[in-house]
């Protein structure tokens, strides 16, 4: 896996190439972790991310020690896979995945629409 971090005034953007799973977990965690305190707006660039197991939900919603309170967390660039991993953990426990707070390009339904056009 590739990781690229740009930080910009209060916001960053961290771009992966690879899959996401447990054995990138971490290497992913310390990104976002490395960041300075004064980030307060994280963007998963996920364009070059062809799969994502459930690392990657641990990834976006659980909080770790590093992300302020003021941090705020969003994706760009969801494939198929991860998309459809999103939008299933979504369906099944809408208040743990809440993703209105996570995608920044798209509502819900539109993404949920989306998503049910493509073939699996």
């Amino acid at each position: 896996m590739n990781i690229t971090t740009t930080i910009d005034t209060t916001s960053a953007r961290i771009t992966m190439r690879g899959d996401i799973d447990f054995d990138t977990l971490p290497s992913l965690r310390a990104a976002a972790d490395a960041l300075p305190a004064h980030v307060t707006d994280l963007l998963w660039d996920l364009n070059h991310t062809p799969f994502m197991d459930i690392a990657g939900l641990h990834l976006l919603f659980t909080p770790t020690p590093h992300d302020g309170p003021n941090r705020r967390a969003t994706v760009t660039g969801l494939r198929g896979q991860p998309l459809r991993l999103l939008l299933l953990a979504a369906d099944l426990h809408p208040a743990t995945f809440d993703l209105t707070r996570l995608l920044s390009d798209a509502p819900p339904t539109a993404s949920h629409q989306a998503a049910s056009e493509r073939p699996l």
